[in-house]
C-alpha cells in the first residue's frame, strides 16, 4: 500500500520523563515507528511497563512526545484531534450523567447541536447494544454494560481511529468475550464508521481472536521488537492447533531477550511478582505434568494469568536464576531444582543469597544498615537513590518489591508504619553465594 493510504503514521516517536534530580532522563519509549492503514485492526502486546498506554495517549494527543512526529492523515497530532478517540480501561462515565448524556458529551464538545446529536446519540446507543437504559446512571449498570457506553461515546464522534486501551481487561471472562464478539461483529458487518482499530491488551489470546496484525513492544525503554501478521479467518477457535502455535510464537519472541544482556543495577525497574507469586509457579513447574519444563502458554493457562500477571513472575524467576527461558519454554535451573528439594528455612537461606547475589539493590539496603548506628536506615533514602533513575511512582513499586523479597528472605525488617528498615530480627544469616 501506499503513502495515501496510512491513516495513522509515528516517526522516531521518543518519550521521556525528567528524573527527580533533573540529571538523567527516564526514557519510556524509543524510536517507535509505526503505521495504521484503512480497514486494518492492529494489536499492541508488551509487558507491564513498557509504555503501551503512554503511546497511545500520545496518538491521541493526550501527552506530548519528547521527540519524533505523530501524523493523522498527514497532519501533526499535538492535542485531541477529530477523527481519533479512546475506549479507556477504567470507563471513566461521569456519575451524574445518564447513559444518554453521557454519549452526547463528545457531540457537545464539537457544538453539534442539540436535536442532531440526541439522533446520533441514540442511534450508536442503540447500535452498541444498550436500547432501553437511555435514562440509567452509570451507579446503575454492571461493568460490562458500563463499557458498552464508554465504546458508545467513543463511536458517536464517527471517528477514522478508535484506540483502546485495555478496553476489555475490567470485565469478567464472560462479560469481555460478548463485548469483544460483538464490537467484532459491527467491525466485520461495517455498521460502524471507525476505518481501523488500535488496540493495546495483555492478553495474546484476546488479540489473536481479532487482530490483522500485532506489534510487540520491548520494554525499558520501549521500541518495536516484532510485528506479526495474523491471516486467520474469522470467526477463529483458540482451540485451533494453528491458533495454539500462535500463542507459542508469540510468547516465544515476547520472552527472547534483544541485544546484549541488560546490566543490573541499583536502579533496575524488579519486576512486580510477590514471593507467594513465584512459589506458585515453581511448583507448577516442578508438578509431574511438566516435570521441571513447561511451555509457557501451558503453564499460563494452568495458572489462569494473562501475559502482564506472569511475564513479571517468569522475569523474577530469572532474575534470581530459579529458571531460565529458552524458545518459549520455561525450565528449572539446578538452583531452582535445590530450593524446591529444600524445606522452609533452607529455602529463605537460598532465596537471601541470590537475592543478595543478584540484585544490588538488595546488597546495598543491608550494607547501609549495617553501617548505621542502631542498624536503621529510612526508606525515604532508598527512594531518593531510586529516583536518580526511575519515575516517583515506580520507585516507590520497586522498594515495595524489594521489601517483600527481603524480609522473606531475612535480610531485613520493614516497619510499613514509619517506614525504617532495620536488621531487627533478621533470622539467620545467608551463607556466602
Amino acid at each position: 500500500m501506499d503513502d495515501a493510504e496510512v491513516l495513522l503514521e509515528l516517526r522516531q516517536v521518543n518519550k521521556r520523563f525528567i528524573s527527580t534530580d533533573h540529571r538523567e532522563d527516564i526514557v519510556v519509549l524509543k524510536d517507535i515507528d509505526f503505521r495504521l492503514r484503512p480497514g486494518e485492526i492492529v494489536a499492541m502486546l508488551g509487558r507491564s511497563g513498557c509504555g503501551k498506554s503512554t503511546l497511545l495517549r500520545i496518538i491521541c494527543g493526550l501527552t506530548p512526545v519528547s521527540a519524533g512526529q505523530v501524523l493523522y492523515r498527514d497532519q501533526p497530532v499535538t492535542q485531541p484531534v477529530a477523527g481519533i478517540s479512546m475506549v479507556f480501561q477504567t470507563f471513566g462515565l461521569f456519575p451524574w450523567l445518564t447513559v444518554l448524556e453521557n454519549v452526547e458529551l463528545g457531540l457537545e464538545a464539537q457544538g453539534i447541536p442539540m436535536v442532531e446529536r440526541r439522533k446520533r446519540a441514540l442511534a450508536v446507543i442503540d447500535l452498541i447494544g444498550l436500547d432501553g437504559f437511555e435514562s440509567a446512571y452509570p451507579k446503575e449498570l454492571s461493568g460490562g454494560m458500563r463499557q458498552r457506553v464508554g465504546f458508545a461515546r467513543a463511536l458517536v464522534v464517527n471517528p477514522d481511529v478508535l484506540l483502546m486501551d485495555e478496553a476489555f481487561s475490567a470485565l469478567d471472562v464472560p462479560t469481555s468475550e460478548t463485548l469483544r464478539g460483538d464490537l467484532l461483529d459491527l467491525w466485520l458487518e461495517r455498521q460502524i464508521p471507525t476505518r481501523a482499530i488500535l488496540m493495546v491488551s495483555h492478553s495474546i489470546e484476546e488479540v489473536l481472536m481479532i487482530a490483522d496484525r500485532i506489534v510487540i513492544l520491548d520494554s525499558n525503554p520501549g521500541r518495536v521488537k516484532a510485528e506479526l501478521p495474523i491471516t486467520l479467518k474469522h470467526p477463529r477457535d483458540y482451540t485451533a492447533p494453528v491458533f495454539r502455535r500462535l500463542v507459542e510464537h508469540i510468547y516465544e519472541i515476547m520472552t527472547t531477550a534483544a541485544g546484549e544482556p541488560r546490566a543490573i543495577g541499583i536502579g533496575h525497574r524488579l519486576p512486580s511478582a510477590h514471593v507467594a507469586q513465584l512459589l506458585g509457579v515453581l511448583d507448577e513447574i516442578n508438578h509431574p505434568t511438566h516435570q521441571g519444563s513447561a511451555d509457557l502458554s501451558a503453564l499460563a493457562d494452568a495458572l489462569n494469568l494473562k501475559v502482564d500477571d506472569l511475564f513479571p513472575i517468569i522475569e523474577a524467576l530469572q532474575l534470581l536464576d530459579f529458571a531460565q527461558v529458552t524458545d518459549g519454554d520455561i525450565r528449572l535451573t539446578r538452583h531452582g531444582e535445590a530450593f524446591l528439594a529444600a524445606d522452609i528455612q533452607r529455602r529463605k537461606m537460598i532465596f537471601g543469597e541470590h537475592l543478595l547475589k543478584r540484585v544490588p539493590l538488595a546488597g546495598h539496603i543491608c550494607r547501609v544498615i549495617d553501617e548505621r548506628p542502631g542498624q536503621r536506615a529510612p526508606a525515604s533514602r532508598f527512594l531518593r537513590e531510586l529516583e536518580d533513575f526511575l519515575t516517583e511512582d515506580e520507585a516507590d513499586r520497586v522498594l515495595q518489591v524489594i521489601v517483600d523479597w527481603g524480609r522473606y528472605a531475612e535480610l531485613f525488617a520493614y516497619d510499613y508504619h514509619t517506614g525504617v528498615f532495620s536488621a531487627e530480627n533478621p533470622g539467620a544469616e545467608p551463607a556466602e553465594a
